[in-house]
């Protein structure tokens, strides 16, 4: 008697956790729009378009182009951003979060997210967490350039080490 109450505990749950519903295309789609999904990923197209031009700047080190090779830095940049941005387009990954979303998430999960999203709470973190992103980033970067000086003391020795391991 004992394990057949286990046994019909255990099917119990199983029917339980198979019944929860995977999201369904219309409340992800909803979620994606209020979380501001696609207006996130068009302002990682513009951060990633400073950085290259940031990169190119340093890689010139200050250095006068001529006119021939500016226009040739100039195509290659238009390039690099067209191709970015092509690849990276809302249309092209929309269909990905659709995708990733109902692979992941219970519709019970989404609506209770777009509830939660839909308080002022929610607009909050949906307003501010890219900021919280973006500093974050900045002082981790920070902090890992302190990193170098000891990643650099940790490769001499490494290499002295089997320099003399190799006697």
């Amino acid at each position: 008697m004992h394990i057949l109450r286990h046994i019909l505990i255990v099917l119990l749950f199983c029917s339980t956790a198979a019944m929860a519903a995977p999201a369904n295309e219309s409340s992800v789609r909803e979620l994606l729009t209020i979380t501001q999904t696609q207006k996130l990923i068009e302002s990682i197209q513009v951060q990633m378009d400073a950085q290259l031009n940031h990169a190119m700047r340093q890689a010139l080190q200050g250095k006068k182009l001529l006119p021939g090779q500016q226009q040739a830095l100039t195509n290659m940049h238009n390039k690099v951003v067209k191709l970015v941005h092509e690849t990276l387009s809302w249309e092209k990954l929309e269909p990905m979060y659709l995708r990733l979303y109902q692979e992941t998430f219970t519709e019970d999960e989404v609506l209770g997210m777009l509830s939660f999203y839909k308080t002022p709470a929610g607009q909050a973190v949906i307003i501010k967490m890219p900021s919280v992103v973006q500093k974050t980033m900045i002082e981790v970067q920070a902090v890992s350039s302190s990193l170098a000086p000891q990643l650099q003391k940790i490769q001499q020795d490494f290499l002295a080490e089997l320099t003399a391991a190799t006697k």
